[in-house]
């Protein structure tokens, strides 16, 4: 395979937030640059504004779009209009606007082939919301957009711990209703596609989580392990794929057993991301499955807590980097080693030699 610098689309997301700092410090390190070519689809206005708040050391060249983004520098390509105000630590409408011009001109520019790979900076899913974007994140936004058509799955991943949802940003009180045998079926593809395709691992063990307490304890505490999960499992088995439980989350968590398995399936938001982030949220990165692009994310939000105060890490902002080119150098091998596969050959056994048939199997 051509060894060449992966492009890597960034969106800056909110500009109250963190998010320009944690892009411009990780593009701090030269190494970075050596790794990849960045183009920020953002303000360079709003670009320098953070820069010099908080005096990070990082250059960056204005381009009119990623084709002509030059390697070895920080390319940004304006999104937004000139005058941008900015308000560190508040939520906005114009914040809003400005991180939505950003993600529709970044997919506009991935679709065109201009770059590879995709990182998102968080955004405020609350200001973000409008007559073109209404969708609870960006995980169902980008669905819709490049899909085309395949489902996607939420991963949260720091080395080998893996957590995926089945189901997302839904209110609790609606959990139950919407996790169906289908629905854990179809997540449960994508997750053990997505660990060989993606991730490398030839026969990956998941581990399910129940949705009641104690795995409902037989139906004492809830039917939906016997009526919905136990028989959307044994059918994925019986169709290859290795999958365990259903474990409740709080002993599986405590007892250390993630660590036996190369993902785990949580039937919600909070049951699968709150013990994620308590172990691993520093490095963590949310991950996209399921879809033609390779999405990243890092693991946190806007933070606006800490806004402007210079004491972000961009731990997790590297990490979401390095894996969408890790993600996207393995599909470009995978695809490379079967672009041209072998004929499959057999012996045939109508007569009494064993000589070698070279000819091609019809299936």
């Amino acid at each position: 395979m051509e060894e060449r610098k992966i492009k890597v689309g960034i969106t800056h997301g909110d500009i109250n937030g963190i998010g320009y700092e944690v892009i411009l410090k990780a593009f701090a390190d030269p190494v970075m640059l050596e790794l990849c070519t960045p183009v920020i689809y953002g303000s360079p206005k709003v670009a320098a504004y953070h820069r010099k708040a908080m005096d990070i050391q990082t250059n960056f060249s204005i381009v009119p779009s990623a084709a002509e983004a030059q390697d070895g520098r920080v390319n940004i390509v304006n999104c937004t209009a000139d005058e941008l105000k900015v308000e560190l630590t508040r939520p906005s409408a114009e914040a809003g606007k400005a991180a939505l011009d950003a993600l529709e001109r970044a997919l506009q520019e991935y679709q065109e082939g201009y770059f590879d790979v995709l990182v998102t900076a968080p955004i405020n899913k609350h200001t973000i919301q409008s007559d073109n974007f209404h969708f609870p994140g960006h995980t169902e936004y980008i669905e819709e957009r490049v899909g085309e058509g395949q489902k996607a799955l939420m991963i949260l991943l720091k080395n080998d711990f893996r957590v995926a949802l089945v189901t997302g940003h839904v209110p609790v009180s609606e959990i139950s209703s919407q996790i169906t045998k289908e629905l854990i079926m179809e997540k449960l593809d994508i997750f053990h596609k997505s660990l060989k395709k993606d991730f490398g691992i030839d026969n990956p063990r998941i581990a399910v989580f129940s949705l009641n307490p104690h795995a409902g304890d037989k139906g004492l505490l809830g039917t939906e392990e016997q009526t919905v999960i136990i028989p959307a499992m044994q059918e994925m088995i019986a169709n290859g794929v290795q999958c365990f439980g259903p474990y409740p989350a709080d002993g599986f968590m405590g007892s250390g057993n993630y660590t036996y398995f190369d993902g785990i399936l949580a039937m919600y938001h909070d049951q699968g991301l709150a013990p994620f982030k308590a172990l691993a949220m520093d490095e963590g990165v949310n991950f996209t499955a399921g879809l033609p692009i390779v999405r990243t994310s890092p693991a946190h939000g806007t933070a606006y807590d800490i806004a402007g105060k210079g004491v972000a890490s961009e731990d997790s902002f590297r990490q979401a980097v390095y894996v969408a080119i890790d993600v996207f150098r393995r599909r470009c091998m995978e695809a490379e080693i079967n672009a041209h596969p072998l004929r499959r050959q057999y012996y045939e056994k109508r007569d009494d030699s064993d000589k070698l048939k070279l000819d091609t199997v019809e299936d």
